[in-house]
């Protein structure tokens, strides 16, 4: 166990994050409760504890190469899943009021034992879809930060975000590969939904050759009422 609570340790410092030993010992208990639930359904692919640590928690945390969250008061993690990257910025930075969403109740649940057992503060797990809490009365237009590492194209995830973001706030998606092409595709989208890319941080994963982005997409006016559309249609036929 003192093995894996230091690499956990390292492998947050290579951010040049400083972290504590409470919040390394969330980390591991986080994992050990990922690979519970993971028995009995779906919740990763990814299994092995270093690759956790380094593909998810590491990945996750990698925001930090672009934003500072200490300037941010909340945030939403539209498809969160089993908790990535919400949980791991909640732990590393706990002042943060953090909403994760995700469109399976099962996820949620496992999410609502995780923010149980690790005892953590203003973080809320929401079961619904995209579309549905970003309409006008519920959560549009709430937050400083939305962030998202769901696997679908920019302009998908810009309809379903941005309505999300404060006008001043921003839109952050972690992606995998060549980005630039779909960054160019999506302009016009994230363009009508009142957003502007404001750029791209391209990196590798500490200590590996694992290619990651992080496009980061500012709001600079509201969100016409229209969007997102209803369920389905924004991955269906994107902008």
């Amino acid at each position: 166990m003192k093995e894996k609570l230091n690499y956990i340790e390292q492998g947050i410092k290579s951010l040049d994050l400083d972290v504590n030993a409470v919040q390394v010992r969330q980390f591991y208990d986080y994992y050990n409760l990922l690979i519970k639930w993971n028995q009995f359904m779906n919740l990763t692919a990814i299994t092995d504890f270093e690759e956790v640590v380094l593909k998810h928690f590491v990945d996750s945390l990698s925001i930090t190469k672009e934003k500072d969250l200490k300037d941010v008061d909340n945030l939403i993690d539209i498809g969160t899943g089993a908790g990535f990257p919400g949980i791991p910025l909640k732990i590393m930075f706990p002042d943060l009021k953090i909403t994760l969403l995700d469109s399976l109740r099962k996820r949620v649940d496992f999410l609502n034992e995780v923010i149980d057992y690790l005892e953590l503060k203003q973080v809320e797990a929401i079961h619904g879809r995209a579309e549905d809490y970003a309409k006008p009365g519920k959560k549009r237009e709430m937050y400083d930060l939305c962030v998202s590492r769901a696997v679908a194209n920019l302009s998908t995830l810009s309809e379903y975000c941005l309505p999300y973001v404060k006008i001043g706030g921003e839109f952050i998606s972690y992606k995998s590969g060549e980005i630039l092409g779909e960054m160019e595709e999506a302009k016009s989208a994230v363009f009508l939904l009142g957003g502007k890319i404001r750029g791209c941080r391209n990196f590798e994963l500490p200590g590996t050759d694992i290619h990651r982005s992080l496009v980061c997409i500012q709001k600079v006016s509201g969100c016409p009422k229209k969007y997102p559309r209803k369920a389905g249609m924004a991955s269906k036929n994107p902008l």
